[in-house]
């Protein structure tokens, strides 16, 4: 387990990554191979765009909300429907 981001975060216990994400979300790499620290951007728009509600639970309790929110707003990759729908739902976060 490993501690991420700043002082809110710091409770903030990253979730195993054993998660079995479907090929089809990731349809142009291998999931397996993806690093989640590194490439964190592509997964959460990914996740966002074309998640189902077990891979959207395990990437609001995997990345920090104040990294998800960041990448919802200057996204450019979302669709527009997603971006406003998370915008929303994120803005008290």
């Amino acid at each position: 387990m490993e501690v991420i981001g700043g002082a809110a975060s710091r409770l903030r216990i990253w979730y195993n990554t054993d998660m079995e994400f479907r090929e089809s979300l990731f349809w142009d790499t291998d999931p397996k191979k993806i690093d989640f620290q590194k490439n964190a951007q592509y997964v959460i728009e990914r996740i966002l765009d074309f998640g189902r509600d077990d891979e959207v639970r395990w990437l609001h309790n995997f990345y920090d909300h104040s990294l998800i929110k960041s990448i919802v707003d200057k996204s450019r990759c979302l669709r527009p429907e997603t971006k406003s729908l998370w915008a929303l739902l994120l803005k008290n976060s």
